[in-house]
């Protein structure tokens, strides 16, 4: 199908064709203000894992498709599952956590990327979040990248040995999808609209700390991650001594202090993240020598 944008009255506007992928369970606080958002594409998935809420009835009042998907343990996971069966109706999708929504300054970049992406020149696109936090959005420190906007027929997630690991298992963490093709850049960032109680942002990062550890046991398929994380997220795999480097990168290299006492909780909680994922991994040393 072609992606270009039809002929048109310069005062209607074409839906995009891009089919939007949402991951969610138990999102009835959030799945709403998501959908609010994407009034702009023409295909609106929302993949819930058996949400308890009524996740999947919010959805479908919205006027979004909803895919049920219940993990069995085995790969593929949440989104490799959700690319393969989805049923999306185009080639691009924009894959989105269920607080993610692009800026309408993305949607603008996505009218003019379409040429590109009808060319296939690239397999993906990168791009970096603006991220609430505390109520309010960062306008420094760290920035998180993600490689959400991919070619369906070119890109995938691979099968990292992480299925022994405890924690958040049934979608796939930390690493990104992969493509032979180049991955482009976006201009535009995408907003991470997070209005959890920060006690929430708290366990799931018990979750992913848990993963991490578990990986760092384990050499070869750690290594194997990292080469499949963002080109930031294979350095920051490799940096020493990085609680301490992490903190002063987000709260003084990229002025995180100007966010005031926002800039300082989310450069301190991501390093103490870090912090606790070395806990971890000294702990499970010990146990494994005690054992051995």
């Amino acid at each position: 199908m072609s992606l270009s944008p039809a002929t048109q009255d310069e005062a209607t506007i074409t839906a995009l064709p891009i089919s939007v992928i949402v991951f969610a369970k138990n999102e009835a606080e959030t799945i709403g203000n998501t959908l609010s958002h994407l009034d702009a594409f023409e295909d609106v998935v929302v993949i819930d894992s058996l949400s308890e809420d009524g996740t999947a009835d919010i959805a479908r009042a919205a006027g979004a498709r909803v895919v049920d998907f219940a993990w069995n343990g085995e790969y593929p996971k949440k989104k490799q599952w959700s690319m393969m069966h989805a049923g999306s109706k185009h080639r691009w999708a924009l894959l989105l956590d269920a607080d993610e929504f692009p800026s309408e300054e993305m949607v603008d970049e996505l009218r003019e990327l379409l040429p590109e992406l009808e060319s296939g020149r690239y397999g993906a696109y990168e791009m970096h979040l603006r991220y609430r936090w505390e109520g309010e959005f960062l306008k420094h420190g760290h920035r998180v990248t993600k490689r959400s906007l991919v070619d369906l027929e070119q890109s995938f997630f691979p099968e990292v040995d992480d299925l022994y690991a405890p924690g958040i298992r049934e979608i796939e963490l930390h690493f990104q999808p992969q493509t032979e093709l180049p991955i482009g850049m976006m201009r535009t960032r995408l907003v991470h609209d997070d209005r959890d109680p920060v006690t929430s942002w708290f366990a799931r990062h018990n979750h992913y700390s848990d993963w991490e550890a578990h990986l760092h046991m384990h050499p070869q398929a750690r290594r194997d991650l990292a080469t499949k994380r963002t080109a930031k997220g294979e350095f920051w795999d490799r940096v020493p001594m990085k609680p301490l480097v992490f903190f002063v990168y987000s709260y003084i290299v990229r002025l995180g202090f100007l966010d005031g006492r926002r800039g300082f909780d989310y450069a301190f909680g991501l390093a103490a993240y870090y912090w606790q994922i070395g806990v971890k991994v000294r702990e499970l040393r010990r146990r494994e020598l005690a054992g051995a």
